[in-house]
């Protein structure tokens, strides 16, 4: 995965937990995904083709998917349910237009397909990317973690 890639991920991120889910989300060092298996209770993927093509994976913890879906909206949910996955889709959706946003400044084109939620402990995502490498950024919040996976083609 190309370096250029990276930063509008992250700061998309930011972006978006701030304004829409009043979180001060906090990144840890991004890693190479070496597993299918997913980190959190929780993910929202959305695939990217153009410049390159590719996926975006925000997964969250279930302690951190509920204060999020909660700050966004302002109704307290006490489980996973159909809104909550909702919520994370939305995100996912959002975060993906920002940094694709930020990267179509600097001439990298993307167009994204519509997210798809995945709940549930321990579940695999596999991303499209073919000969890509997967990076995972963690971030953590007062309420949890979440992490981000982006993963395009070479």
């Amino acid at each position: 995965m190309k370096a250029e890639y990276l930063n509008p991920f992250l700061q998309a991120t930011i972006n978006v937990l701030s304004t829409m889910a009043m979180l001060s989300p906090k990144p840890g060092k991004p890693s190479i995904k070496e597993s299918d298996i997913t980190v959190g209770d929780i993910m929202g993927i959305i695939g990217l083709t153009g410049h390159s093509e590719g996926s975006l994976a925000v997964s969250f913890s279930e302690s951190c998917a509920l204060k999020v879906v909660e700050n966004m909206i302002g109704e307290k949910h006490e489980e996973m349910n159909e809104e909550v996955a909702d919520a994370v889709g939305e995100l996912t959706n959002m975060i993906s237009g920002d940094a694709r946003s930020q990267l179509q400044k600097v001439g990298f084109d993307f167009t994204a397909a519509i997210p798809t939620v995945v709940r549930g402990k321990d579940h695999t995502v596999r991303h499209v990317a073919q000969g890509g490498t997967t990076l995972m950024i963690p971030f953590s919040t007062d309420d949890g973690n979440f992490y981000i996976e982006a993963s395009f083609s070479d």
